[in-house]
């Protein structure tokens, strides 16, 4: 058993050098990212805190929280597709939480880590230099489930939340995953063979589960973006961004797997995280969310059945319905231009409003 863990690790390990050394060779060719300038204000095992700072008109803040197996600058991927960059030009202050590389010990990191203590170390950081801001958590994926168990837990400090693409029940609306989990060993059995699961294992899991998004989709941009080379250098950034795909811990992937998408634990309100169950009614601060309304991985019913639950009368539901030149449609609400002409100002002006109401607004 021993040789055999020890020769999927090498094999893994050699497909991530190999996707490292693609990605090193697009950076040359130049469509690496074209990040804002930022400073880190707080550094812990397993984060940092990136701060880009802004002018905090009316006290508004947004911390983004990214997938912890994605690189983060796909939030600030160049100068015209950059949310950071229009959360600074709408008047906010921005932090972003930027996942750091697993190390073999934080192989045992699931979501009480990240969906809690590394998120509240990051939200203390904040308040002691700004005690009154109105926070706002801006996610996007799995940061989208991290998001949301952190505002179950902690109700207080969280005025807003944004979701984009993230889903939050499961079951019947697991979409294109459903097949591969009905077909696979149970998630402690895989997370045995690694201390953290492998980037290159996981996206070999989302291209078998839905080649058509992750495969066939990809090639279809590719020929669309032809039309102009802004769109053509778009899907190429987005495409470098994708080899860039990092480990996830061997228990948060466990957590995840298992408790989310085979057990629907959160949308059942049985989630369990420091000892307290959560669900959706604990949830009840105001909520937006997009949702791509032709997603196979993400169908609509894995979000608008989870904001129907939530315990407060400000949701919004919001489509979006894709661009060209995004290589993978379930980024595209990042960085696609519809998206950044149209959804973005929406959003931030939702967050304006949100800001000066009252916090409240419970429904009982």
């Amino acid at each position: 058993m021993q040789a055999y863990t020890s020769a999927v690790n090498w094999w893994f390990q050699s497909l991530d050098r190999a996707r490292r050394m693609r990605g090193a060779s697009m950076d040359r060719l130049g469509y690496g990212p074209v990040e804002s300038p930022y400073r880190t204000v707080l550094a812990m095992p397993g984060m940092r805190l990136r701060f880009y700072g802004g002018t905090s008109a009316g006290k508004r803040v947004a911390l983004i929280i990214p997938a912890p197996i994605k690189r983060p600058y796909i939030w600030d991927l160049s100068p015209e597709c950059s949310v950071i960059r229009r959360a600074l030009a709408a008047g906010m202050q921005v932090y972003l939480v930027e996942w750091t590389l697993p190390e073999a010990e934080q192989a045992g990191f699931g979501l009480e880590q990240y969906g809690d203590a590394l998120l509240d170390r990051c939200v203390g950081a904040i308040r002691a230099v700004q005690p009154d801001c109105r926070l706002f958590l801006l996610s996007h994926s799995l940061g989208g489930i991290l998001a949301s168990v952190y505002a179950a837990l902690h109700p207080e400090r969280v005025a807003g939340l944004v979701l984009i693409e993230a889903p939050l029940h499961f079951g019947a609306a697991t979409g294109s995953f459903a097949p591969l989990l009905s077909l696979s060993p149970p998630a402690r059995d895989v997370a045995r063979l690694f201390d953290n699961i492998p980037g290159s294992a996981l996206s070999l899991a989302s291209v078998a589960a839905s080649p058509s998004t992750f495969q066939v989709e990809r090639c279809a941009d590719l020929v669309a973006s032809m039309e102009s080379d802004e769109l053509l250098r778009r899907h190429m950034q987005v495409e470098r961004w994708t080899l860039d795909e990092a480990p996830m811990p061997g228990r948060l992937f466990e957590e995840v797997v298992d408790q989310l998408y085979r057990e629907d634990r959160f949308m059942r309100g049985t989630l369990t995280v420091r000892g307290r169950s959560i669900g959706p009614t604990d949830v009840v601060c105001p909520l937006l969310a997009v949702h791509d309304p032709r997603s196979l991985i993400i169908p609509p019913a894995s979000i608008a059945v989870f904001l129907a639950a939530v315990a407060n009368r400000n949701k919004c539901l919001l489509p979006y319905n894709g661009d060209k030149g995004i290589a993978l449609a379930h980024v595209g609400a990042l960085v696609g231009t519809s998206a950044h002409r149209q959804l973005w100002p929406a959003i931030f002006r939702w967050i304006e409003e949100t800001a000066r109401e009252e916090p409240g607004g419970f429904r009982h």
